[in-house]
């Protein structure tokens, strides 16, 4: 009796163990049939420099302007807010990715085209944004840079404070970044231009997205 008190107090302490799931009053498949389009989580990942935001906010002008539904997630816009409270060991970067995709499946599910750019260094936890999300909704873009051309790039001027010791654990430098194993699609950043990534980029999202309805 006195086990099982505590395996009780236990689980009632946990944050989710007296959390019910609310369904919507508007199913996913009624905001695609209206949407016009499908939903799906673009997930952009790659070396700091790689010219994922730069990609993905070109991608997300372009959908927005044929009419489809997006929304962008930026791994900097979320550290000012969402995740303003991790820094980047591997147990918060972890988390970082955990809450971003938890995230975007709350716009996935309101049929959204959903682009993240976020550095996400680490493969097993990308994998785990697969164990949580239907693989015909997620879409792994890796922006393939060698780190001495984004060193050189350098565009926030990050790469060379970490070098100074000033940033710790920053990929590139202090912290290893991990490569997709079989991305949806592998961007070239340091031979192809970015507006050659975008179209590319772009030229995928619509053929997957475009049809309206999907058996699921």
């Amino acid at each position: 009796m006195e086990l099982a008190h505590l395996i009780t107090e236990e689980l009632d302490t946990l944050p989710s163990a007296n959390v019910v799931r609310q369904p919507s009053v508007v199913t996913r498949d009624e905001h695609e049939s209206r949407n016009g389009h499908r939903g799906a989580i673009v997930w952009l990942t790659g070396m700091p420099g790689s010219g994922k935001s730069t990609i993905a906010r070109s991608t997300e002008r372009i959908l927005y302007d044929q009419g489809l539904q997006t929304v962008t997630l930026d791994g900097d816009n979320v550290r000012l807010g969402l995740c303003s409270d991790l820094g980047f060991s591997d147990t918060d970067r972890n988390e970082n990715v955990r809450r971003v995709a938890e995230a975007a499946k709350l716009f996935l599910d309101q049929g959204m085209i959903v682009i993240v750019a976020l550095v996400s260094p680490v493969r097993r936890a990308r994998e785990q944004i697969k164990e949580m999300i239907a693989s015909e909704d997620f879409l792994e873009i890796y922006c393939r840079c060698p780190s001495a051309v984004c060193q050189q790039r350098d565009p926030k001027g990050h790469y060379a404070r970490a070098k100074h010791g000033e940033i710790s654990n920053f990929t590139g430098i202090s912290s290893l970044y991990e490569e997709p194993l079989k991305p949806a699609l592998l961007l070239n950043t340091d031979t192809e231009t970015a507006q050659e990534s975008v179209l590319r980029l772009t030229t995928l999202v619509l053929s997957k997205c475009k049809a309206v309805r999907v058996v699921r």
